[in-house]
């Protein structure tokens, strides 16, 4: 997805127009929406201070639009976030289990690490159909995709977790920083 495109995705599920956004970031009133416009459909790139305007009056993680620190694990989890929203179901996002629990029966979907290869704690993965990706970030609770499909939360519930992430992470539920995503 282009910046653009998730100016607009984000824009649409926050309820705002475009006039209304370019009025929160300080654009004048004749022509704040078509300024909205031209970013949304790429004309134009907005610069980095204008993303992070875009960002607050979003109310959403400015590393939405751009990255910080490329690489990172945070980097790549909003790209595979942003695949999952562009591509839904082509990644699942699961957690591992430590204990074999149900190992072998016909339902049983949980993938399963030795602990000793790996560390004492339980760690989130994503996986395409050909790979897999730890990352220790978050703590229990990482992935929500699975609640999803459960029907647990709600998309936009699920969205909204993945705007502030990791800020909205479960462990982080004391944290100044922490973000709360889920409606009840």
């Amino acid at each position: 997805m282009t910046v653009g495109d998730k100016i607009k995705k984000i824009r649409t599920f926050r309820g705002m127009t475009q006039k209304e956004l370019g009025l929160a970031i300080g654009f004048e009133e004749k022509g704040a929406d078509n300024r909205i416009a031209q970013y949304e459909t790429n004309y134009r790139v907005p610069k980095r201070e204008l993303l992070d305007k875009m960002a607050e009056a979003l109310r959403v993680d400015r590393q939405n639009f751009y990255t910080i620190a490329p690489g990172s694990a945070e980097d790549f989890m909003r790209t595979f976030f942003w695949l999952d929203e562009d591509s839904p179901g082509a990644i699942r996002l699961f957690q591992l289990v430590r204990n074999p629990g149900r190992a072998g029966a016909a339902d049983d979907t949980a993938v399963r690490y030795n602990v000793a290869m790996t560390g004492p704690h339980t760690l989130p993965w994503v996986c395409t159909s050909s790979m897999a990706l730890w990352t220790s970030s978050c703590g229990n609770g990482f992935f929500r995709q699975q609640e999803l499909h459960a029907g647990e939360i709600t998309r936009e519930e699920y969205f909204e977790w993945k705007l502030n992430w990791p800020h909205t992470c479960d462990d982080g539920l004391e944290s100044e920083y922490y973000i709360p995503w889920r409606k009840n």
